[in-house]
C-alpha cells in the first residue's frame, strides 16, 4: 500500500508546477479537488502506463466537509453576481471525475460524505468495492478541507491483494 498526503497549509501552487505543471485547469479547482488532484499525481506518478485506459482502478474519495469551503466562496459571491467559476466546483464528487478524468481510470468512481474520520468505516467501504472482481487496485483519499488553509489530505493506492488479505 503506498500512502501519501499533503500538510495543511502547504502552498499547493509550488507543489502543483513541482509534480504536474502541465494542468491549466488546476487554477480553476477548488482546494478540495486541487488536493486529490495532487495526491494522485504524487501516487502514480512512477506508473509507466499511467496515461492508458484502464478499467480495472477505482477512485474512492471521502470527506466530512465535502466542498464546504468553496460554498462559502459561491454564498459570498451572490452578493454581488454568482460566480460560474466557482458554482463548477460545488460537489464532493466533482474531485474523483477529475481524477478519473485526468488518469482515464474507467473503474467505480464514488465520492462519500462520512460524519467523521473514520478509518474502519472508511476501509469497509473500500473492501465493499473490491467485491466487483474487475477492480484490481483503488486510489482511495481522504480530503476534508473545512477551509481553504486548512485540511486533511491523505491518499493511498491498495491492490485487490492488500485490502482483501
Amino acid at each position: 500500500m503506498k500512502h501519501m498526503s499533503i500538510p495543511s497549509g502547504a502552498d499547493l501552487g509550488a507543489l502543483y508546477r513541482q509534480v504536474a505543471g502541465d494542468y491549466p485547469k488546476f487554477f480553476k479547482m477548488d482546494v478540495l479537488s486541487k488536493l486529490g488532484f495532487l495526491l494522485t499525481e504524487m501516487l502514480v506518478a512512477d506508473e509507466t502506463d499511467r496515461f492508458q485506459p484502464r478499467e480495472d482502478r477505482a477512485v474512492l474519495v471521502f470527506s466530512r466537509e465535502g466542498c464546504v469551503a468553496n460554498d462559502r466562496h459561491y454564498a459570498a459571491s451572490m452578493a454581488d453576481f454568482p460566480s460560474p467559476a466557482l458554482f463548477v466546483y460545488t460537489l464532493p464528487n466533482i474531485v474523483a471525475g477529475e481524477i478519473a478524468i485526468r488518469n482515464k481510470y474507467a473503474g467505480e468512481t464514488s465520492a462519500y460524505v462520512l460524519e467523521k474520520y473514520d478509518e474502519e468505516q472508511l476501509w469497509a467501504l473500500v473492501r465493499e468495492d473490491f467485491q466487483d472482481r474487475c477492480t484490481q487496485s483503488a486510489l482511495v483519499a481522504w480530503i476534508d478541507c473545512p477551509s481553504d488553509t486548512v485540511w486533511q489530505a491523505d491518499a493511498w493506492l491498495v491492490s485487490r491483494e492488500e485490502i482483501l488479505k
